[in-house]
């Protein structure tokens, strides 16, 4: 799986140019052989026993007397295996349209190659070293992705920014990991998949730090001011940032690491709960207010990802909706993005939704697949985000109620940003440049934006119903005391229905109903705290970047006055001194003679002395 992706981006970017005429035709076909691969392995596990589904694949000894690289074939990392390459390659096919018309296309499926190998790595690794390197190589990938078209001089700092900011969750990430060695002496998923040993306040510390690690590549508060600006880079790898590779990292280590969240109520689990039912919401508001598309799809993603982080932070009761949704978000999502680049293929690469308006009529393949993916996200009844998310909603009510009603809120306002964006960009009166002439795209485009709404409808239902994910996933991450069971009709899953009705009611009379204005109003104090991603940017100037300047500036000083100044006036001292000295040096036989005349009549004056005494 990891062999094929990777031996691509080796060839693609090795070969350079003499691979421009089918080095796209690689990159998928590396791809695809990467998901056959995939779906061998799940064929095989699902013949095995369910104390047989954790496979071992030992490769080689890698740091001796500490950790041998291995790769670990179970539910978790082959459910992960299977949305990355399954979707991966939907994406990888898409870009071929895409990317027609792009000089370096074969430079953009050499690095998307390389995403999809750093992200089995990553998933696959049997051990924290691995996973951690894994891990780095999807913050490379992403950074090369984001910063692609890098003569835009707002792409090379998205790219940078994504970078940088992840760097503050790889470093949790990697003392939580000095920690784990450190404690247990041990980095091996198999010695720390149960009930591990140790302090309370420990295992708080390293659950907390993997917290950290896994904010940052999921873009969690307070980590998560990297994830809108990186729509800079082309639209397929918004794609697979969002739905199939990076952002779904930090979900996968905290369900990956769940002794070290054990037992449920634990502070560290608590966190991230907390973490994720406040991320939900932010990237709800932040939602509500952008009019670039996939600015939009970005804000959903974070909050989307908040859903998952809740559900994890519950332990294994909420494991396999929070798998299960992130599975059906992998593809719901994916639908979406790639359609919000169908409709720019359309419209000149216009992504200011106030530009579109009536698109339906021009684009009925992205319109009828984006509406799947649109009622999958808010929760339409049977579609897949229906099961899953509904799923994380009411046992987050059981289990910590405050959360989980944070949680309806947060779906009522999903329900009227993303009926905003359909508003905006599919129905009403056309509101684009008179050069502009909408257009459906080639079939090499649409024909993955139908196979993604296939899965947007009926895969939430298959996961949830039965608790087939739940009992899948059981001998990797545990089995809860107790089974959960889907309720059709129940008090949380009818306030979610109704207050999800309300928000696309309201979004259908501001934005389907009524005019849009071409300039977006100014609008309340809350809607610019919305346009402005919450002040995320200003907060961490404020709290970070000037802090950061003072302590640079006050370093910069003290060294050159007080190190610098302490070495530079040794060395003025010595070199005064031994100016005035060597005047005593006249080079003159008989001043010297008379210097030991004088030295030797002192000498014996004081022996004479000493000797009286």
């Amino acid at each position: 799986m990891i062999a094929f992706p990777l031996l691509g981006a080796f060839i693609l970017l090795v070969f350079n140019r003499y691979t421009n005429r089918w080095g796209h035709l690689l990159g998928v076909a590396m791809s695809l052989a990467s998901f056959v691969v995939a779906v061998l392995a799940f064929v095989e596990l699902l013949g095995l026993g369910e104390d047989q589904r954790r496979q071992a694949v030992r490769l080689y000894e890698f740091i001796p007397g500490m950790v041998d690289m291995g790769l670990l074939v179970d539910p978790l990392s082959i459910s992960f295996a299977l949305l990355i390459t399954g979707v991966g390659s939907l994406i990888h096919i898409y870009s071929i349209g895409y990317m027609a018309h792009d000089p370096d296309r074969r430079r953009f499926f050499a690095y998307l190659n390389l995403f999809v190998a750093a992200m089995l790595l990553l998933v696959l690794a049997d051990n924290y070293v691995g996973l951690f390197i894994g891990w780095e190589g999807v913050g490379l990938a992403s950074y090369l992705l984001i910063g692609f078209w890098q003569y835009k001089p707002s792409a090379a700092v998205a790219a940078k920014k994504a970078f940088v900011v992840n760097r503050v969750g790889d470093f949790g990430l990697l003392i939580g990991m000095f920690i784990i060695w450190t404690t247990f002496g041990t980095l091996a998923f198999k010695d720390l998949n149960t009930e591990v040993g140790a302090s309370n306040g420990t295992l708080t510390a390293i659950g907390l730090l993997l917290l950290l690690g896994a904010c940052g590549k999921s873009a969690q508060l307070p980590l998560q001011s990297w994830l809108l600006d990186a729509m800079e880079g082309p639209t397929p790898v918004s794609a697979l940032i969002h739905a199939a590779t990076m952002v779904t990292a930090g979900v996968y280590l905290v369900v990956r690491s769940g002794a070290f969240f054990f037992p449920e109520g634990s502070p560290q689990a608590l966190a991230v709960a907390i973490v994720g039912a406040a991320t939900l919401l932010a990237g709800a508001i932040i939602g509500c207010a952008k009019d670039d598309i996939k600015k939009g799809l970005a804000g959903s993603t974070m909050s989307q990802i908040g859903y998952m982080m809740l559900g994890a932070g519950l332990g294994p009761v909420g494991y396999a909706f929070a798998i299960g949704h992130l599975i059906t978000h992998g593809f719901f999502k994916a639908d979406m993005f790639l359609g919000a680049g169908s409709v720019m293929h359309g419209m000149n690469d216009e992504v200011n939704m106030r530009k579109y308006g009536g698109l339906r009529k021009y684009m009925p393949v992205t319109f009828t697949t984006f509406f799947i993916g649109y009622l999958a996200i808010i929760g339409f009844p049977l579609l897949s985000g229906y099961f899953t998310k509904d799923g994380i909603i009411e046992t987050a009510i059981h289990h910590q109620p405050v959360l989980g009603w944070l949680a309806v809120l947060g779906a009522g306002i999903t329900g009227f940003y993303m009926s905003r964006m359909v508003f905006m960009t599919f129905f009403g009166e056309k509101r684009w440049d008179k050069d502009v002439h909408p257009h459906e795209s080639p079939a090499v485009m649409t024909w993955p934006l139908i196979i993604l709404s296939i899965g947007s409808v009926f895969l939430g239902g298959y996961l949830i119903l039965s608790n087939r994910l739940l009992l899948w996933l059981a001998p990797a991450v545990g089995r809860p005391e107790a089974l959960p069971e889907f309720h059709f009709v129940s008090t949380p899953g009818l306030a979610t229905l109704a207050l999800v009705a309300v928000g696309a009611g309201f979004a259908w009379m501001r934005y389907g109903r009524a005019p849009v204005p071409a300039v977006a109003p100014r609008g309340s104090f809350l809607t610019t705290f919305a346009r402005r991603d919450l002040y995320g940017d200003a907060l961490n100037e404020s709290l970070l970047m000037r802090p950061g300047q003072w302590l640079t500036r006050f370093a910069v000083y003290f060294d050159n006055r007080g190190v610098d100044g302490l070495v530079n006036g040794l060395a003025a001292g010595i070199g005064g001194s031994s100016g005035r000295l060597r005047r005593l040096q006249t080079g003159f036989a008989r001043t010297y003679a008379l210097s030991i005349l004088i030295g030797a009549a002192l000498v014996t004056g004081a022996l004479l002395l000493v000797g009286n005494i």
